[in-house]
């Protein structure tokens, strides 16, 4: 399972009340990425979150893709999101304090510790290959990308 799948709205049930509808408590659910994208109803919502949601829909929502937002991008956008978090020294309780901050998402701390394990690992096997072909240049920035994430 992604790490986009374990992504919830914060105060979904408030966030629904204020929109007069129902809207899934994943963040990256189809009806949810529908009402974010389309912008139905975000006159509705308080000041405060309106801003997130609108912050959440053109950081990960903006891209000229046909199949927008179901073209995989708000997914990697958000991936590459967590990751600079992780870069920048962040652990998971920080990344989760820092999302909910900036777009009102959340997900567990368990769940950030696995991705981020995951993408370690994921990097160590690309570091391997790379090895294999006689890649030094693309080893050596696997390296860094590595150690960045693991510390």
């Amino acid at each position: 399972m992604a790490i986009t799948d374990k992504i919830y709205v914060k105060n979904h049930r408030q966030l629904s009340s204020q929109l007069e509808t129902n809207i899934p408590k994943g963040a990256f659910k189809g009806a949810t990425l529908d009402m974010l994208f389309q912008g139905e109803g975000l006159e509705k919502l308080d000041d405060a979150t309106r801003e997130r949601v609108l912050d959440f829909s053109s950081d990960f929502l903006d891209c000229g893709c046909d199949n927008n937002p179901y073209c995989g991008c708000p997914e990697r956008k958000f991936i590459r999101y967590l990751l600079e978090l992780r870069a920048q020294g962040l652990g998971p309780d920080a990344i989760v304090d820092v999302m909910t901050d900036d777009y009102m998402v959340y997900a567990y701390p368990g769940d950030v510790l696995s991705f981020l394990d995951d993408a370690v690992r994921t990097l160590e096997a690309a570091e391997g290959l790379a090895r294999v072909d006689g890649e030094g240049e693309k080893r050596d920035e696997i390296r860094r990308t590595k150690q960045d994430l693991a510390r």
